[in-house]
């Protein structure tokens, strides 16, 4: 192998090593989102974020993958989780910010897999 090979080779193999430690942080990322999701907001959300099990009900919890809830921005939707709304708990004494970024993201990605309206 010539020098020009092996320095071909050498960025080769660090380029792999970004790319691979990039898809491991956002599945990562993707994974405390939806276990926090779990363990914090099924109860009324629904796994699907649907809002329609029965203390759901009860309590009137949005929909999250609706368009009114969608379009709000990244820092009100933050802001919701942190203080809470309505009849939503603040999460800001059992979440930290990173924890509920990840939520976010689940939310986010909620809303890409909500059924068309007929």
């Amino acid at each position: 192998m010539n020098a020009k090979s092996g320095r071909f080779v050498g960025w080769l193999v660090i380029l792999s090593f970004v790319v691979v430690s990039s898809l491991v942080g956002q599945q990562a990322a993707k994974s405390t989102g939806s276990n926090v999701f779990r363990t914090k907001c099924v109860l009324c959300h629904g796994a699907d974020g649907s809002g329609k099990t029965p203390l759901g009900k009860q309590l009137q919890a949005a929909d999250l993958r609706s368009k009114e809830v969608q379009k709000r921005g990244d820092a009100e939707l933050h802001k919701i989780i942190h203080d809470g709304q309505a009849n939503m708990p603040a999460f800001a004494d059992q979440l930290s910010e990173s924890e509920i970024d990840q939520v976010l993201k689940h939310v986010r990605a909620l809303g890409k897999t909500a059924p068309a309206k007929k």
